[in-house]
């Protein structure tokens, strides 16, 4: 039997805060996360390299799963 893939769980961000004022590192992280303007949402399959960005700027958003 093939193995069935469980659905990958996606988790849905918006930019709710600006990054004026916060280090380079944490401006960089909202760029590679895909986020352009403010209040703007994207959505990313949940994994550990995606939870760790979260964490560095977990001030700066709002995050849904």
């Amino acid at each position: 039997m093939p193995k069935q893939e469980t659905p990958s769980k996606t988790l849905r961000i918006t930019w709710v805060k600006s990054d004026i004022g916060f280090p380079k590192d944490q401006k960089a992280t909202v760029k590679a996360l895909g986020l352009r303007r403010l209040h703007q949402t994207v959505e990313h399959k949940d994994t550990p390299a995606l939870r760790g960005m979260l964490n560095k700027i977990i001030h700066l958003l709002k995050i849904e799963e």
